[in-house]
């Protein structure tokens, strides 16, 4: 990695490392993990445990006044009154881990007065490291990422995560997926939505949409996301979605197509949003080419798009979420 990175930075790339090195080795007889069961289908185990505590001794050894968020332990750890808030997943995509599935990460982010100002997603796998300062570019190790260039959404290899916990509305998910599916080239079901997001910022795939998320699934994903040129927000596009438990990213024309198909199965759409889903969808569509190019910063033709489809899809007083940088925390 680059010398020249922000310290708190370099302090959660140290903590991603060190939770990293207990589930690699924990890998390497994984049928020997213990696991308990939170609830159906949501397991934890003995690694998430262990990982999440390194990454707490190495951020709160380095800044003893700093809050924490955490899957596992919630706030049990650190300053209770911080403006500054590291949200943790120490293994996000256990369910892969536990059956030797090799698609799960490390997520820590820091959050400001409630916007994610660090990002770090690892991959232990392939020991890449995912980083993002606000207003400094993403990377993946010391190389630059952006999101696709992709315009159309037939074209486009789309991510998502299916529903799993008890009480998860199936069927409107089944009704969602299979109208996406029947507009795009693909779609991939990887199992960690931290990462999904990373490989959306790398352009990898075209987009990611999930529900049923919580703040330390999606927090460091969602700067990699804007500090790679793209957009994220709830399904109705409102870029302070952290707390809503729904997620879709993308490039800003794909975001915006995304937004014009999602919006009606948002908890957050409102009765007249079929018909303004459909307007927005056309006005996505047509945009004049080449605005997919201009995806740095947030003041471009790209950005605009996206502002006007996911206005119309929901009639929202807001600003795009390119412009906002990162997401509202929820506390």
């Amino acid at each position: 990695m680059s010398s020249n990175l922000h310290p708190m930075l370099n302090v959660a790339i140290k903590a991603a490392r060190a939770a990293g090195a207990i589930i690699n080795r924990a890998a390497l007889d994984v049928e020997a993990v213990r696991v308990s069961v939170k609830q159906t289908n949501d397991f934890v185990t003995e690694v998430d445990q262990n990982a999440e505590a390194a990454i707490i001794e190495t951020l709160l050894t380095a800044y003893p006044g700093h809050g924490i968020l955490a899957e596992e332990s919630g706030s049990e750890h650190g300053a209770k009154d911080s403006e500054f808030v590291w949200i943790i997943d120490p293994l996000d995509g256990t369910t892969n881990f536990i059956h030797g599935f090799p698609f799960y990460c490390v997520s820590i982010a820091l959050a400001v007065r409630g916007k994610v100002e660090q990002a770090v997603v690892y991959d232990p796998n392939r020991n890449d490291i995912y980083s993002a300062s606000k207003g400094r570019g993403a990377y993946v190790n010391d190389r630059r990422i952006r999101v696709a260039k992709r315009t159309r959404l037939q074209e486009t290899l789309i991510s998502t995560g299916f529903p799993y916990r008890p009480g998860d509305k199936l069927k409107p998910y089944l009704n969602m997926l299979g109208e996406v599916m029947s507009q795009c080239a693909g779609v991939r079901r990887p199992g960690a939505a931290a990462l999904d997001l990373a490989h959306v910022a790398a352009g990898n795939s075209d987009g990611f949409f999930e529900s049923g998320l919580k703040p330390w699934d999606v927090a460091a994903g969602s700067l990699l996301v804007t500090e790679a040129g793209g957009l994220i927000g709830n399904f109705t596009g409102e870029a302070d979605f952290m707390d809503h438990g729904e997620c879709v990213a993308a490039n800003p024309r794909i975001y915006g197509q995304l937004v014009a198909t999602l919006a009606k199965y948002s908890k957050f759409a409102g009765a007249g949003d079929k018909a303004t889903v459909r307007q927005a969808l056309q006005d996505a569509r047509a945009e004049p080419a080449g605005a997919e190019n201009n995806t740095e910063g947030s003041e471009g033709p790209a950005s605009v798009v996206a502002e006007k489809a996911t206005l119309k899809a929901r009639k929202i007083k807001a600003q795009p979420a390119a412009d906002s940088g990162a997401p509202d925390a929820p506390f």
